[in-house]
């Protein structure tokens, strides 16, 4: 890749090139000498994502209809969850996990209900995208026999309660005892029955998300420079994801030997010629996110980083061939890591080699069930998205890592973005 911005009687290093310019600008005069526009330099971002439709009304309402069927199917009374992606999903309520208790109940039958302190019902009402039963409780008092109070108002006097996966163990324990004629259960059958398979909609935000990601790092890597240090590169990339409109951005980068680490190290690391630089980002479109890692070599690659770059490659295409519809999603990781230790990687989990699971589920949350690892026996179907990460990773010299989301089809597996082919354009396309 170009390692120097056009120079202008003195020369001027990419890294001053952008500050000079506002990291956006291609052209730069200096005295009575004029640049010619860098036609590698990066251009100017704005945002792609102000047309972007979010999950309607109608369709959370079906959710929650759709969990009430499975409650039925898995003989669950009710099903309570705390803030975070899984109350988003079904109730489209922004909330936040305190001391204070804020949770949603959703009995087999009939309207959700929403149980909070008395004070931040206004607050709450305001991000409550449908229902208007709301359960208020005072400081004294105990949010649990609020949950237990709308049990008995549903008719119920025992049966099966079931909690979402991420509730605290004393939201659990305060809901036994107050309820003590019902069994507490996992309520994993209802919300990954639901949250595992994906419409349209929810595809098409995260194509959006991982649009962003990928243009983002085309921006980045146009712009690595030597001397840089990782908290330059993940600045540039959580201002681009940011201006192209991303939300919950998050970034990683890993320089030479730290990249053989998948999740990075207190090493001290600086971009030198010749050197591998492998990132791992992403960010949220209305609660969807994205999860892309690339490789690069700054400079001119060697014969190993060639190499090994090429074999993960292959091994991210082993995989894609791989997620048949109805094939074990076990059977993805297994076929990698055949195909690594035929060419002397591992065995198993060993490095130098494939160090972790191949893939996992992604969605609202960037890490989700089922994942591509030896033994999952779920079997892939339409609507399932999954990273597709076969790394390798050789300690004291460096790792390799691409990582591309897929969503299963009918038809088989789809890429929300296409791999790079090559070390020289590194960046892929969009699915």
């Amino acid at each position: 890749m170009r390692k120097n911005a056009g120079h202008l009687g003195n020369r001027i290093s990419k890294r001053q090139f952008l500050q000079l310019s506002g990291a956006s600008a291609t052209v730069v005069a200096l005295g009575s000498n004029i640049a010619v526009a860098d036609p590698k330099a990066p251009a100017p971002l704005r945002s792609i994502v102000d047309d972007v439709e979010p999950v309607s009304v109608s369709e959370r309402v079906e959710r929650v209809r759709k969990a009430q069927q499975l409650m039925a199917q898995y003989d669950i009374d009710a099903i309570l969850i705390e803030p975070g992606s899984a109350m988003l999903y079904f109730t489209g309520i922004r909330w936040w996990r305190s001391e204070r208790l804020t949770a949603v109940v959703i009995p087999r039958e009939g309207d959700i209900v929403v149980v909070t302190p008395y004070f931040e019902e206004p607050s709450v009402r305001e991000s409550m995208a449908f229902g208007d039963d709301v359960r208020t409780w005072h400081e004294h008092e105990s949010p649990f026999e609020l949950v237990a109070g709308i049990l008995k108002d549903r008719g119920l006097k025992g049966g099966r309660i079931g909690v979402e996966e991420t509730v605290r163990y004393f939201v659990t324990e305060g809901v036994g005892r107050a309820a003590a004629e019902f069994e507490v259960v996992g309520a994993t059958p209802v919300t990954l029955g639901c949250r595992m398979y994906k419409s349209a909609t929810e595809i098409a935000l995260m194509k959006k998300a991982n649009e962003v990601t990928l243009r983002a790092y085309d921006h980045v890597y146009r712009s690595l420079d030597k001397g840089m240090v990782p908290a330059d590169v993940n600045s540039l990339m959580r201002e681009a994801q940011s201006t192209l409109g991303g939300g919950a951005t998050w970034n990683m980068a890993l320089f030479g030997p730290a990249s053989a680490y998948p999740h990075g190290t207190s090493q001290e690391q600086k971009i030198v010629d010749g050197q591998i630089v492998l990132m791992d980002c992403g960010c949220s479109v209305h609660g969807y996110r994205s999860d892309i890692s690339r490789t690069f070599v700054y400079g001119e690659p060697n014969k190993r980083q060639r190499e090994v770059w090429n074999t993960v490659r292959r091994g991210q295409q082993i995989a894609f061939e791989t997620a048949a519809v109805g094939a074990p999603a076990g059977k993805v990781d297994d076929a990698v890591r055949s195909y690594y230790e035929s060419l002397g990687y591992g065995p198993d989990y060993a490095t130098p080699g494939l160090s972790h699971r191949t893939g996992h589920g992604i969605g609202m949350d960037v890490h989700e069930s089922v994942n591509f690892v030896r033994g999952e026996t779920t079997r892939l179907a339409p609507g399932m998205c999954l990273s597709n990460e076969p790394g390798l990773y050789i300690y004291d010299e460096f790792g390799v890592r691409l990582e591309d989301c897929i969503y299963m089809t009918e038809d088989g597996p789809a890429w929300f973005t296409v791999p790079p082919d090559s070390l020289e354009e590194p960046i892929g396309r969009l699915g």
